[in-house]
């Protein structure tokens, strides 16, 4: 095994300014910021154990608001740095741009690229404390982000690097206290943590993970030694797989270890969940061209070499033996180079080429089995059926482009266009009912603000096919009001709103409406969401008026604050958005200046696919529960008022 000492950490340079700008690092200092802190310490945990040097990493949501992690890995080096002569443990925490996996030799496949994660959550935590269990000895450190003479010093080491006594342990400790200095909430979320490290179990098998939360006495241990077996598993639970268990194969080609899990299920939509050394890749990226490349080869293959088509007909397309496949695809490679700071999409183009090597060469070797021969066959004719569905969707398509296309008659009397031709100030807003959307006409701003109005429910996109979904009026109307078409013919440069904004009553039936629309963007026009266009407008609940002053309140919590000290008030509880004057209705949701709105996100595509097929499925029970239990589209306490740039 390398050595790993204080020479092995690397260093760029040293911490500026991320107190200053904590959005550079972390990309909000909202919720996900907060989280985000404690992703980074997992995260440097996992890799240790992850690269064959433990096998255990636990998490602790403590009641005093701190969270630790520990993982029984090597121990953070102690020795002092050879250029910058201080401990290797305050360089991990002080120094940007630093630590030991910027070389070959110590860590073979890392998600912490740049070395600012164990830096970044030091300098935006009031304290952090680590303990280090190495070579039979006890090692402790604390940093503290001081205040001194008006200004915060950031990740200040005040007890430096001391032993402390012996231990037969071995790895790291981690304890931080985020500063509510610089996050407004700063309450670890259980449910949150626990989603993020399920999904890490699934990707690193047989590491066993423990998720302690001491405010309730949750507990949870997390080991999957199926590992992305047993995450399509999970993420096909819910719905009806075609046949067990999922395909799986794995290999290891120049340095780049590849492994797919993949099951059909009874559904008409694809989701492959990629992922580099861990870190998801929701916008693909060259490892997923790869394995689409060797799926859609090896597959018509099968078909000709089986008599399921003739010589004389067209292969299958790769969109028709994606219909209804759930795939995880995980791929660990040294060197990775992803597009953007968001690592979102990777860009490494040898990645394409190993992948599909590998996906090739084993998905060959299955379907070559004689035991297999009946999967590939269910799965060609699910492909057959798909591929029928293309062209009748085609059909619709082409339709859509003629004299009477949905950009032209179907939006006669129905969309209020504005007369702005400027894509990047302009906004759409999609309004429950003809009601409403006389309101909402009456009180735009004409200039940028467009506004379409439903005369219907849309058609839940969940359990339909394509050619269905384009043959819905308010679907087809959508899409043409919206510009950049759907599916693989979608272009976002072609976006005539840069804010398309739901609109709908805050009821139940607003509510389904909301989560109908939310569903079809998620499934058909996903950049929209990844790029974030999408919005929901925040219609206030209640209007106080008391004298010659009035309010509007958008939760109950507000209606006590402001009611509270009032007396003799007139309290109006708004049912719909028809009720609203056309002044009120610009007042409270429309003006940019003192609206709220929440900007749909996917952080989790995995987690936003099974809730998605929890609440549009067929199995009507599991999505009334949770409706009734969690959805509430008018809570606020995750976001500030007139800030329309936070994430929900």
């Amino acid at each position: 095994m390398a050595s790993y000492d204080s020479k092995d950490l690397i260093v760029l340079e040293g911490l500026d300014a991320v107190r200053m700008r904590p959005g550079m690092y972390i990309g909000t200092t909202g919720v996900k910021g907060l989280h985000h802190l404690l992703w980074e310490i997992i995260d440097n945990a996992v890799d240790e154990v992850a690269n064959g040097f433990g096998n255990k990493v636990e998490v602790t949501l403590h009641k005093d608001g701190t969270a630790s992690v520990f993982d029984n890995g090597r121990g953070i080096p102690v020795s002092p740095h050879p250029k910058l002569k201080i401990s290797g443990v305050e360089v991990v925490f002080t120094q940007l741009h630093a630590g030991g996996k910027f070389g070959d030799n110590n860590y073979k496949y890392s998600g912490g690229l740049h070395g600012v994660g164990a830096s970044v959550t030091n300098a935006l935590s009031r304290f952090l404390e680590v303990t280090i269990y190495k070579d039979g000895k006890k090692y402790f450190a604390r940093f503290e982000s001081v205040e001194k003479n008006g200004k915060i010093h950031s990740g200040v080491p005040v007890e430096k690097l001391k032993e402390v006594g012996n231990t037969t342990l071995k790895g790291t400790y981690v304890k931080f206290l985020p500063d509510d200095r610089v996050f407004k909430d700063t309450k670890f979320d259980y449910n949150t943590v626990l989603e993020r490290l399920k999904e890490t179990a699934f990707l690193n098998k047989g590491i066993h993970i423990e998720l302690i939360d001491e405010r309730t006495n949750a507990r949870e241990s997390l080991c999957y030694e199926g590992g992305i077996r047993d995450y399509v598993t999970f993420l096909t639970m819910d719905k009806k797989p075609l046949f067990v268990p999922p395909i799986y194969i794995e290999n290891e080609i120049e340095d780049t270890y590849v492994s797919l899990a993949l099951q059909y299920v009874d559904n008409y939509t694809d989701n492959i969940f990629s992922f580099v050394n861990n870190i998801p890749t929701p916008e693909g990226g060259t490892h997923e061209v790869g394995f689409k490349i060797a799926l859609t080869k090896v597959l018509n293959d099968f078909a000709k070499k089986h008599g399921l088509i003739k010589d004389k007909d067209p292969a299958f397309i790769g969109d028709d033996f994606r219909e209804g496949m759930v795939a995880v695809l995980s791929i660990k490679m040294k060197n990775v180079q992803f597009e953007g700071q968001t690592k979102t999409k990777l860009g490494n183009v040898e990645a394409r080429a190993r992948v599909e090597n590998v996906c090739n060469q084993g998905l060959t070797e299955f379907f070559a089995s004689k035991k297999n021969e009946n999967i590939g066959n269910i799965i060609i004719e699910k492909a057959k059926g798909a591929a029928r569905v293309r062209q009748a969707a085609k059909r619709a398509k082409d339709l859509a482009r003629s004299k009477n296309s949905i950009e032209s008659t179907m939006l006669i009397g129905k969309l209020a266009s504005c007369t702005s031709r400027n894509p990047d100030i302009n906004e759409v807003f999609i309004v429950e009912g003809d009601s409403a959307g006389g309101t909402a006409k009456q009180g735009r701003d004409r200039y940028y603000q467009a506004i379409l109005p439903l005369r219907g429910k849309p058609l839940n996109s969940e359990k339909k096919r394509i050619d269905q979904v384009l043959a819905n009026e308010e679907i087809r109307t959508i899409i043409g009001a919206i510009g950049t078409g759907i599916g693989e013919d979608f272009k976002l440069e072609n976006l005539k709103y840069n804010k398309i904004i739901i609109l709908s009553d805050a009821d139940q039936d607003g509510m389904h409406i909301r989560c109908i629309l939310l569903t079809f963007f998620f499934r058909y026009m996903r950049p929209l969401i990844t790029n974030g266009n999408i919005y929901v407008g925040m219609p206030p609940l209640y209007k106080v008026t008391a004298k010659d002053k009035e309010w509007y309140c958008y939760t109950d919590e507000e209606l006590e604050n402001i009611t509270k000290n009032l007396k003799n008030y007139n309290l109006q509880r708004y049912k719909g958005l028809g009720e609203m004057s056309a002044e009120q209705l610009w007042t409270t949701t429309m003006d940019p200046a003192r609206r709220s709105m929440i900007r749909v996100s996917v952080e989790d595509a995995v987690q936003a696919d099974k809730e998605i097929s929890m609440w549009m499925g067929d199995d009507v029970g599991p999505r009334k529960d949770f409706i009734n239990r969690y959805a509430n589209f008018n809570k606020v306490d995750s976001f500030e008022k007139n800030k329309e740039d936070k994430d929900e």
